[in-house]
């Protein structure tokens, strides 16, 4: 019996992530949309990769390696989640894939130059 309720609760924790998985793969990458989110968003406080909050911590890409920030998951949980140096978060305000394409849109012009 015992056996049979942990190969039930294995399944359905493979089930679950399985279908994390999935959805997390449900977005297409849209630069162009990155960038209109990020000029609607983002722009006030990062224009042209800047930081006008804390200058030392910028999108260019030196500073983002610096801080660990250099990956779409970073940046990703930063812009969801902001911090308590003055970055808001905008999980309540923007969707998930709005959140993906402006990861991408940032690390992408970190490593192509602003």
């Amino acid at each position: 019996m015992k056996f049979l309720l942990n190969l039930f609760l294995t399944f359905f924790v493979i089930l679950f992530v399985s279908f994390q998985f999935v959805l997390a793969q449900d977005f297409e990458i849209n630069l162009d949309a990155g960038e209109q989110i990020f000029t609607q968003n983002c722009a006030a406080c990062h224009s042209g990769g800047n930081n006008v909050i804390n200058p030392e911590k910028t999108l260019k890409i030196e500073a983002l390696k610096l801080y660990n920030m250099n990956s779409i998951q970073a940046i990703t949980n930063q812009v969801t989640n902001g911090n308590k140096a003055g970055m808001p978060a905008f999980g309540g305000r923007l969707s998930d894939e709005d959140i993906q394409n402006v990861a991408n849109f940032v690390l992408n012009q970190a490593n192509v130059g602003w």
